[in-house]
């Protein structure tokens, strides 16, 4: 018979959903229970395949990936080959929690949560949601017949007995203190000019191809600001393509221009930077209030339940972020918005502390404490 676990925890395909599993299985241990009972559970096609292995936890990968929302031709037949590995990965899920006995599991979100999250309703064992987005994804919707309780950093979610916990972020997060003396020190750490203004241009762990090429249309616009540094984040994905094509800055101009696929010191990164452009996963807002770092956001058109817009309009409105819409969303438009945010110090503070006010640092322990309530 294999080791007992006291949880599984499930989720994953992007780094987003990653770092909340890590996180919640980081303040589980924090609480008392041993790291080799907490299994992460998660999908050998998604993110999680790369980050959360050498973590400290048992890890198992399924196999599967995510269901494409499209009637094209090309997106039935692959959606018929998703199927037929969601069913074999349903199949392992079972024979997991048979083995490991869970007394809880966790759905994080994603595709790769799904297998496990129906394995834990066959066997009756409790399950617990993490719903970090104003509006549930279709996995969690799924799921969520069968919840026992559900910790959510949105009210309205349409979840079942729904805890409002927060969304947990990255443990190298908690506790940073921006500041003009922490922000050089950041950025001689990720090798950029310490006393220059810095923008960082993000789009997630895979990148964003609308926001790669704003932020190299931007880089043109503002080859000769001898004043500024553009942080390119362009996504591991699209980083090769990125590197061969012509670069959007001249040889000997005045901008700071760097290209890189994915950072890992987020530590740095937000310290460092005066502005962040970036889409509005649930992740990213959470770590933009926790570290009360002022933004503009660019939600992802076409994403399930329209759920980034909902997560932007809680930045928005609060003061901490400006929108942009993706379709306007080019180098020109990027300028006109983030040239006079940069001239206005004054402004980014009050959004960064507009930002800092929604921020939620004990949301991991909260979501630890609720899962270990619900254990069996």
């Amino acid at each position: 018979m294999s080791r007992r676990r006291y949880a599984l925890v499930a989720g994953g395909g992007t780094a987003g959903h990653v770092f909340v599993v890590l996180a919640v299985a980081r303040a589980l241990a924090e609480l008392g229970v041993p790291p080799e009972e907490i299994e992460l559970v998660g999908s050998s096609r998604g993110q999680e395949a790369v980050r959360a292995r050498g973590q400290g936890f048992p890890l198992t990968l399924l196999p599967g990936r995510g269901i494409r929302r499209s009637l094209a031709p090309a997106a039935l037949w692959a959606n018929a080959g998703a199927l037929v590995g969601l069913t074999w990965a349903l199949l392992r899920a079972l024979v997991l929690v048979a083995r490991r006995r869970p007394r809880v599991v966790v759905s994080a979100g994603g595709y790769a949560s799904v297998p496990a999250g129906l394995a834990a309703a066959v066997f009756g064992v409790p399950l617990v949601l993490v719903n970090v987005d104003a509006r549930a994804g279709a996995a969690q919707r799924l799921l969520g017949r069968f919840a026992a309780a559900s910790a959510v950093a949105f009210g309205g979610t349409g979840l079942p007995h729904p805890v409002l916990t927060g969304a947990p972020v990255r443990q190298e997060l908690a506790g940073l203190e921006r500041s003009p003396a922490a922000a050089g020190a950041a950025r001689q750490r990720l090798g950029i000019p310490a006393d220059r203004r810095t923008v960082v241009v993000m789009g997630g762990s895979l990148g964003a191809r609308r926001l790669n090429e704003a932020a190299r249309a931007l880089a043109t616009e503002w080859a000769g600001r001898a004043d500024l540094t553009l942080y390119h984040v362009c996504g591991e994905r699209n980083v090769e393509a990125l590197r061969t094509a012509p670069p959007p800055v001249p040889d000997g101009a005045g901008l700071c221009y760097r290209l890189v696929p994915f950072e890992q010191d987020s530590a740095a990164l937000y310290l460092a930077a005066d502005l962040l452009v970036c889409r509005a996963g649930a992740s990213t807002v959470a770590e933009l209030c926790l570290v009360g770092a002022p933004a503009v956001l660019v939600p992802l058109p076409g994403a399930p339940g329209d759920h980034q817009r909902a997560n932007a309009a809680a930045l928005v409105d609060a003061g901490a972020a400006v929108l942009v819409e993706d379709h306007q969303c080019t180098g020109r438009r990027l300028a006109e918005v983030v040239g006079p945010l940069l001239a206005e110090p004054g402004r980014l503070a009050e959004m960064g502390r507009a930002a800092a006010t929604l921020g939620r640092p004990d949301a991991a322990t909260a979501v630890a404490t609720l899962v270990q309530a619900h254990a069996r």
